[in-house]
């Protein structure tokens, strides 16, 4: 599994590199789609870009945690 946590943009895949490869791609068409409908500017904004010299900036992470469970069946 691959999070893009900014933008809240998931994909998987059997290997760690394959997940990546996936979300890569899922990023630049939720990217492309926003940019169609007009919207990549918003999007950006609510997700916590912030437009710096013409240039998007990411937001700064505080932290990232892994946290499993397991569910009895």
């Amino acid at each position: 599994m691959a999070h893009a946590m900014p933008l809240d943009v998931m994909s998987s895949g059997l290997t760690p590199e394959q997940a990546r490869t996936a979300l890569v791609e899922a990023v630049d068409l939720f990217l492309a789609t926003a940019a169609q409908m007009d919207t990549l500017d918003e999007v950006l904004q609510e997700s916590g870009y912030q437009l710096v010299s013409g240039h998007w900036v990411s937001p700064s992470w505080v932290a990232t945690e892994r946290h499993s469970a397991l569910i009895a069946a």
